[in-house]
């Protein structure tokens, strides 16, 4: 079993959360939809200065489960270069 958590902007949400549920029907997980934070190269405070937002999203899956999501995460990473995208599996 593993925990992925993915982090991302909030313009790739509802396009990679859709994959994900049209491959995993049953999936389980847990949505922050906005989260505020920064890189060294960037900043996604919500701000006027800074007003992009990311989300977070959670889950505990089987280890077949994480496989798929972590090739669609790989996916969107090729499609959309510049949102930030980042998964993390424990």
């Amino acid at each position: 079993m593993k925990r992925l958590e993915i982090i991302a902007n909030q313009s790739v949400q509802e396009e990679l959360l859709g994959r994900i549920e049209a491959a995993l029907p049953t999936i389980r997980y847990t949505l922050i939809p906005t989260a505020h934070g920064r890189t060294p190269d960037d900043r996604k405070l919500g701000t006027t200065v800074w007003p992009e937002e990311n989300f977070v999203w959670f889950s505990y899956l089987e280890d077949t489960e994480a496989e798929v999501v972590l090739g669609l995460v790989a996916e969107a990473k090729v499609q959309y270069p510049r949102e930030g995208i980042k998964v993390f599996a424990v």
